[in-house]
C-alpha cells in the first residue's frame, strides 16, 4: 500500500508521544486519526485527533493500521478490536506474548480477517537474519541485556540486588526469555522479539545485567545453528522522558509506519 497512511496511536507516553513528534517532523504521509488512552487526555495531545477510550470505536477511524505502545495490559484489547476489523496491528509490548494463548487468539483473528499481526524489531537489528536463519535450524539463542543501574530501578531487579552498591557489572537474572518477559515486563520486551524470530520463549536464553560504567543500553545477541554463527551487539541511548525506553523502540516504530506508504521499502 502506498499514499497516506491512517494510524491509531495506543498509548501516547514516551514511546508514542517521540512517534508522533517524529512523524510529525517529518511530514510523513501519515493521518493520526486516533489516539487510545486509558486515563483522561494529558496535555501534549496533537490538537484535534481523536481519544479513543474504548476498543469498540476503533472501526469508525477506518485506521489502516494500529500502533500499540502502551503496556502489555493494552495488547489484548486493541489487538483483538483491530484484527477483528481487518486492521493490520503492531506490537511494542511483546511481553504480553510470554505465555502462548494470547499469541494464539491474535494470531487466529489475523488469519481469520486477513489482517497482519506485526512484531516490530524495537530497539533491535538483525532480526530479519535471525529470524532466516532460523528457517534452517538454530541450536541456542543468547541474548544479554545490559543497562545501568537507573535504568533497572522499580523493577524486581531491585530485590535481586543492590543497585546503588554496584561497582561491576552485576547478571542479576538468567532465564528463558518467557520467564524474563513475565519477569521484567517494561525492559525486557526485547527479549521476546529475540525470541519469536527464532528459537521460541523457552529455548532463548536472556541474561539482564545492571553495569554501573553503562551510558546506554546494550543488547548482545549470540546465535548458532546450521547457518553458521552471529554475534549482535546494539547500544542505544535512552529516550530523553524515559530511561528504561530506547529512542531506537521509536525510531523502529517511525520506519514501519513511514513505510506503509514507502514505494521502496528497505
Amino acid at each position: 500500500m502506498t499514499g497516506r497512511v491512517r494510524l491509531v496511536l495506543v498509548g501516547f507516553g514516551a514511546i508514542a508521544g517521540a512517534v508522533a513528534r517524529m512523524l510529525a517532523d517529518r511530514r510523513a504521509p501519515v493521518d493520526l486519526v486516533g489516539i487510545a488512552l486509558r486515563n483522561p487526555p494529558r496535555p501534549g495531545l496533537p490538537d484535534g485527533v481523536p481519544v479513543l477510550r474504548d476498543p469498540a470505536g476503533l472501526a469508525a477511524t477506518r485506521a489502516d493500521l494500529v500502533v500499540e505502545a502502551a503496556g502489555r495490559d493494552a495488547v489484548a484489547p486493541w489487538g483483538r478490536a483491530a484484527l477483528s476489523a481487518g486492521v493490520d496491528f503492531a506490537v511494542s509490548s511483546t511481553s504480553a506474548f510470554a505465555g502462548t494463548e494470547l499469541l494464539a487468539e491474535l494470531t487466529t483473528l489475523a488469519r481469520t480477517s486477513g489482517a497482519k499481526l506485526i512484531i516490530p524489531p524495537g530497539a533491535l537489528g538483525g532480526m530479519d537474519a535471525l529470524s532466516a536463519a532460523q528457517r534452517m535450524g538454530l541450536t541456542s539463542v543468547t541474548h544479554r541485556i545490559v543497562k545501568p543501574p537507573r535504568a533497572w530501578a522499580g523493577t524486581g531487579a531491585e530485590q535481586l540486588c543492590d543497585l546503588g552498591a554496584l561497582t561491576t557489572p552485576t547478571a542479576f537474572f538468567t532465564g528463558s526469555a518467557t520467564e524474563a518477559a513475565a519477569r521484567f515486563p517494561q525492559n525486557a520486551n526485547a527479549a521476546l522479539i529475540t525470541a519469536l524470530a527464532g528459537l521460541g520463549p523457552e529455548e532463548t536464553q536472556v541474561v539482564l545485567i545492571a553495569d554501573p560504567a553503562a551510558t546506554t543500553n546494550r543488547h548482545e545477541i549470540d546465535a548458532e545453528g546450521a547457518f553458521g554463527r552471529m554475534a549482535l551487539s546494539f547500544e542505544n541511548a535512552a529516550l530523553p522522558d524515559n530511561p528504561k525506553s530506547s529512542a531506537m523502540t521509536a525510531l523502529s516504530l517511525v520506519r514501519l509506519i513511514e513505510n506503509r506508504a514507502a514505494p521502496v521499502v528497505i
